[in-house]
């Protein structure tokens, strides 16, 4: 069989994992299990991107060096990788020594092709992001790819030719199969490329948490260069630690997730232009795990730790719900009641209960070893016609990442299996001792059908079931690929073995109640207040009418200077939804006017006028005293149209 080389983003170690990155890397590794099993030679990378602003932040709030930093964090990522049973061939870290090498080596290729000419970046930066942005590409004012804010950034740079790679980009995106699914090619090309395909900033001077530039010490070479290239670096390119790259190169499937589909869509292939090299065969796009539609996020507080619940259901459970939910290029949204019902519906009553019921009946009726008298029926053929044909079907939706529906597919057969049950009604020929015969035979084909799941589901549940292939009797050589498309491969008098519940049935709303304290449980704890903070005195009480006479509006910041004759005031040109207003407010001490410049804030819009240095105000701008003696200004949610009045 032939090479197959399959790889996960790696990811960016800010912090501990959660259950989205499961997603990707359970993926992966079935789909990589699963073309093992089929007998092709499989490369599984994955890894950790270690480098970048954001990591050099984090560790000297952590007290220690980025590479501390990372090192713990990385370890965290391997041992959830062991936990959830991820085959990963090699785990690459762009701190390693071979990696930096390779990475210095195609930067100065790049730069000498004349693919790389330096000079001076100024616009947006999203630090958690750590991407640059145009202000047209802004949603908001804030970046388009994560909604936070972002800050104005100014510094020397090398850039990477973008633009000499436009018509070759959309035509890989348009008239190829290279991105999946497709409709993701054609936002690509309409919102990045017909507007004019910007070339890139590749370097930074404004840290040093990087791999520094030969030729140019001062410069590291920025996140994308670095972390993109560990595709090729980890098989040997530019470096003598592996010799893989002839042998694997160029991927069959680069998996990521949708926010960082615009890297590996334009900017790698780009690169691998630029260095003359052939293109990744395939780039499978999927959506986010969300709760409530909002995308799960550290800052958000809704990271699922994936040990909390694997420890309560057990690896393989995690594995089957998130592949089993996500569709590929669609979000999946993620609950505990999701989850259990998941488990309770296809695990629990689906397919082990199939495997209970029938191994109890073998045990029950035959002692545990079939027969090998056989009478058949019509209504045989149908299930066994069915089972034959799953491994074909399960095949083309791996061909096309299409997990879910590969789960699908085989779960046709649990309830095809189980429905088998209820119209042959086993309890009933069990009492006849002239359909001893036709029992086995229900019984013996009942066992085929579990074998042929089992085995196709061992790439996406690896851990339970070699549990089911000992319960039914099947030896190692009865669980092939080539197996999976026969039927009546058991010994005809198989013997089984009664195990341990495989998946047992949940209480949900017990299990909602236990899952939700031990979540609340494991928690951040809240910080306490500054005891060095004396809130002022509170006000004398007032009657609502008094409150309902200060009117309070949004408003947004839309130019902002400094005032001439003071070092504490500020001129705001506020949008209030009612043809516009000058206010003076003092903070100047504390907010750069580009600070404030697209931000909504919240106005007293009924005080009465006044000069302040010579500057008419008519209003004034709502801001909390903070224990230090600066201010911080009351910033409205973008969702709140100017004008809007506070209640």
């Amino acid at each position: 069989m032939s090479n197959f080389y399959i790889t996960t983003p790696i990811y960016y170690p800010s912090g501990n994992p959660h259950i989205g990155h499961c997603y990707t890397t359970v993926a992966c590794d079935s789909i990589a299990r699963y073309r093992r099993m089929q007998g092709h030679n499989v490369m599984f990378l994955t890894g950790t991107d270690e480098h970048g602003l954001k990591i050099e932040q984090k560790a000297k709030e952590a007290g220690v060096t980025p590479q501390k930093y990372v090192d713990d964090i990385v370890e965290i990522f391997k041992k959830l990788w062991s936990y959830m049973n991820i085959s990963y061939d090699r785990y690459i870290r762009t701190t390693d020594d071979y990696h930096i090498e390779s990475v210095q080596k195609i930067f100065k290729t790049l730069y000498d092709k004349g693919y790389i000419y330096k000079g001076k970046y100024v616009g947006k930066y999203c630090t958690p992001c750590e991407s640059f942005w145009t202000p047209s590409q802004l949603k908001n004012g804030k970046c388009p790819d994560c909604g936070r804010d972002v800050v104005d950034a100014e510094e020397e740079a090398y850039f990477l030719k973008m633009s000499l790679f436009a018509d070759r980009l959309e035509d890989l995106l348009l008239n190829t199969d290279y991105l999946q699914p497709k409709t993701r090619a054609i936002e690509l090309v309409n919102n990045f490329i017909k507007p004019g395909l910007e070339d890139l900033c590749v370097s930074r001077t404004s840290f040093t948490w990087g791999i520094p530039v030969t030729f140019d010490p001062k410069h590291v070479v920025y996140v994308w260069i670095d972390a993109l290239s560990n595709y090729i670096t980890a098989l040997g390119y530019e470096n003598g630690k592996y010799n893989d790259f002839e042998t694997f190169w160029p991927a069959d499937v680069h998996m990521v997730a949708k926010d960082i589909m615009r890297f590996h869509a334009l900017i790698w292939p780009a690169m691998l232009m630029a260095l003359e090299l052939p293109l990744p065969k395939h780039l499978a796009v999927h959506g986010w795990i969300t709760f409530n539609g909002d995308k799960m996020s550290k800052s958000k507080g809704n990271v699922v730790d994936p040990f909390i619940l694997g420890n309560r259901y057990g690896c393989d459970a995690i594995r089957y719900h998130i592949l089993r939910e996500m569709a590929l290029g669609a979000d999946s949204d993620f609950s505990n009641e999701i989850l259990i019902n998941r488990i309770n519906s296809d695990l629990a009553n689906g397919f082990g209960n199939l495997v209970s019921r029938t191994v109890a009946m073998a045990d029950k009726y035959f002692g545990g070893t079939l027969p090998s008298e056989r009478e058949d029926a019509p209504i045989d053929e149908e299930l066994r016609s069915l089972a034959v044909s799953i491994c074909g079907k399960v095949d083309e939706f791996i061909d096309n990442t299409q997990i879910k529906q590969a789960l699908e597919t085989i779960f046709t057969l649990v309830d095809r299996a189980n429905k088998y049950i209820d119209e042959t009604a086993p309890w009933v020929l069990g009492k006849d001792e002239s359909k001893k015969a036709r029992l086995a035979t229900v019984l013996y084909n009942l066992l085929e059908s579990i074998r042929i799941i089992s085995t196709l589901l061992s790439s996406f549940m690896p851990s339970t079931m070699p549990k089911v292939w000992e319960q039914i009797g099947a030896a190692k050589e009865d669980v092939t690929y080539l197996n999976a498309s026969k039927f009546g491969v058991l010994p005809a008098n198989v013997t089984v073995h009664k195990g341990e519940i495989l998946f047992p049935r949940i209480d949900v709303d017990k299990e909602i109640d236990e899952l939700n304290a031990i979540l609340l449980a494991n928690a951040p704890k809240q910080e306490p207040e500054d005891p060095g903070f004396t809130p002022e005195p509170q006000a004398e009480q007032i009657e609502f009418d008094s409150f309902a006479a200060v009117d309070l509006r949004v408003a947004k910041v839309i130019e902002c200077e400094k005032v001439k004759k003071s070092k504490k005031l500020l001129k705001l040109q506020l949008d209030d939804g009612m043809g516009g207003r000058q206010v003076v407010s003092g903070i100047a001490q504390w907010y750069e006017p580009q600070d404030l410049i697209g931000k909504k804030v919240i106005i007293v819009a009924n005080l009465k006028p006044v000069v302040l240095c010579g500057e008419e105000s008519k209003g004034m701008i709502c801001a909390a005293d903070l224990p230090d003696g600066s201010c911080a200004v009351q910033f409205a949610d973008d969702k709140m149209p100017c004008g809007a009045k506070l209640r």
